[in-house]
């Protein structure tokens, strides 16, 4: 998709390894780095503090990615709330939204731990829905409603499979008897096209970091604007409110009540630059190069007779998780980094329960995707593997 030489010129990381754990955080383009460094030399300035020259521009730029974000997404600027990171995000509405004692929550056991712990810390009823076949299926979902459930938090594409969550018609089941749905995008932002508009969830929380080749630190809630009103914001202070009369205050629209304090303004222009390096190439064609990648590993790794692939190879977008019979996920990992400079993730991907469902109970080692691998370092794991599984 991208030649060799442009990769090396955007990912001067390549020259030294092999990049497949963009699952847990994605490499960054040069542009990036370059706007990032771009404000803190030329005009590093609060936002929205100031009305002189530089602190305008940045306030200009942190609003020209909320408003790109919204484009990207179809929908309104007002809807997006600038965070450090999908859990934050997750936890905004976790920690905001007014939940009674009698009231339930549906999420499945195959979701990160940043969209499970934030929801069985409450002090209410879990009902957790079992993935058959690593996904969850709508009707799963829809036994588990009842007239107390308030809300149900599901995965996209699980970070643990790979496996793709039918969220349109969850999110529609949902709707019909009045059921709000968070859905965690982490795994799908920048991979795959995403329509806030045709799908209609209520929340949707995103990574910065991962897909959208955003620097760590960023990140952002997508909030339905009429349910602005009942999330309470949990991070109160500078920016979030208009008047303060004696101990009384009040808060600013939507998104300036929910963004308290000074932003990662460096960060947020750094994700703009990002956004526009995906676009570059539009992520339909980005969308289909991951989707080639994943089934070229999985069919690579499916030869191998001591290999156990974990995921529906018709129905995994980015990752395939796998162990090698007999050793443990972090040795392999370990091992693939020291004789090849292979970086891949093991262990249990921050999703014990998902795992252990299906026995992988050392967790896994995970190979992931983004715009910048090649064919070349699908043959070179599957190689690799190879070798490594001969010694089993």
């Amino acid at each position: 998709m991208i030649s060799r030489d442009r990769l090396i010129e955007d990912f001067p990381i390549l020259n030294d390894i092999t990049y497949l754990d963009s699952a847990s955080t994605s490499l960054t383009p040069r542009p990036v780095v370059d706007a990032m460094n771009d404000y803190y030399l030329n005009y590093n300035s609060n936002t929205g503090r100031g009305s002189y020259k530089i602190a305008i521009k940045s306030t200009n730029k942190v609003e020209q990615t909320r408003e790109k974000i919204a484009k990207l997404l179809n929908t309104a600027s007002q809807e997006i709330i600038f965070t450090k990171n999908t859990t934050e995000a997750i936890n905004l509405i976790a920690n905001g939204l007014n939940f009674n004692t009698e009231d339930n929550i549906i999420i499945s056991n195959i979701e990160h731990h940043s969209n499970f712990i934030p929801w069985v810390n409450k002090s209410i009823d879990i009902r957790i829905a079992k993935a058959k076949n690593y996904v969850v299926e709508p009707d799963s979902i829809s036994d588990l409603i009842n007239k107390n459930t308030k809300l149900i938090a599901i995965s996209h594409i699980t970070n643990a499979f790979g496996s793709i969550q039918d969220i349109e018609e969850i999110i529609k089941i949902a709707h019909e008897m009045d059921v709000l749905v968070l859905v965690d995008s982490a795994q799908s932002a920048g991979h795959t096209e995403i329509d806030i508009k045709k799908l209609n969830p209520d929340f949707m929380a995103f990574p910065g970091h991962k897909g959208l080749l955003g620097p760590t630190g960023t990140g952002f809630l997508y909030l339905k604007e009429e349910l602005s009103e009942e999330i309470k914001p949990s991070n109160l202070g500078g920016g979030t409110v208009t008047s303060v009369n004696g101990i009384n205050f009040k808060l600013e629209e939507p998104p300036s009540r929910f963004e308290g304090g000074t932003l990662n303004i460096g960060g947020i222009i750094g994700l703009n630059a990002g956004i526009d390096y995906l676009l570059n190439f539009g992520i339909p064609k980005i969308e289909n190069h991951i989707n080639n990648l994943t089934k070229m590993l999985y069919k690579g790794l499916q030869a191998n007779g001591n290999v156990t692939i974990y995921g529906n190879p018709n129905n995994i977008h980015g990752i395939v998780s796998f162990n090698i019979n007999g050793l443990n996920p972090y040795d392999v990992g370990k091992i693939l980094d020291e004789t090849d400079d292979i970086c891949l993730r093991s262990g249990f991907h921050c999703a014990i329960p998902g795992l252990k469902s299906v026995g992988a109970n050392e967790g896994t080692v995970r190979g992931s995707f983004h715009v910048y691998n090649t064919k070349e370092d699908v043959e070179k794991l599957i190689y690799s593997i190879e070798e490594l599984s001969q010694f089993t």
